[in-house]
């Protein structure tokens, strides 16, 4: 079971850094396109900052997602390493507990958001308000997720490798 999990978080968070990193891609785009149209042609085109300020949403969100898988997010090292390693074990767990917690509440009240505003529209672009909150549901859920991998693999004594490698 845990196995499935790995494989299923690996290639998620494999997917959410190539969305990550085409969106990069776009928001280079994006902004290139509109700084030519406002300093070479004097006619900014009128969707290209709203884009820009979507994929930014999406972007951070699926990276941040992908740094609690692969450990790149801020943690406790140095507290951890003064503490005996039968402690370690359980403050790990612990962390790892509460950042899971965390993307789940992220979830839930980006979803109460998302609905809340999912009635007006983005003027520039015609689409629906609550796509720019839609990122902290599907973030929030795969940190939760990718916290509960780390979990079981800290309880069976086990690393969990990164999705790059």
């Amino acid at each position: 079971m845990f196995r499935a999990l790995t494989a299923f978080n690996a290639t998620v968070s494999r997917w959410c850094m190539y969305l990550a990193v085409t969106g990069l891609i776009g928001i280079v785009t994006v902004v290139g396109i509109q700084v030519f149209g406002r300093y070479v042609l004097n006619d900014t085109p009128i969707w290209a900052e709203s884009t820009a300020l979507v994929l930014i949403l999406y972007v951070t969100m699926l990276g941040a997602a992908v740094g609690v898988r692969d450990a790149g997010h801020i943690g406790l090292e140095s507290l951890l390493v003064l503490v005996p390693d039968g402690l370690r074990l359980k403050l790990e767990v612990v962390i790892h507990v509460l950042v899971g917690t965390f993307g789940l509440v992220m979830a839930w009240n980006g979803g109460v958001l998302a609905e809340s505003v999912m009635a007006y529209k983005i003027p520039t672009l015609g689409l629906p308000e609550g796509i720019n909150h839609l990122p902290l549901v599907i973030s929030g859920v795969l940190i939760a997720l990718f916290s509960l991998e780390h979990i079981v693999a800290l309880l069976r004594g086990e690393d969990v490798e990164p999705s790059w490698y």
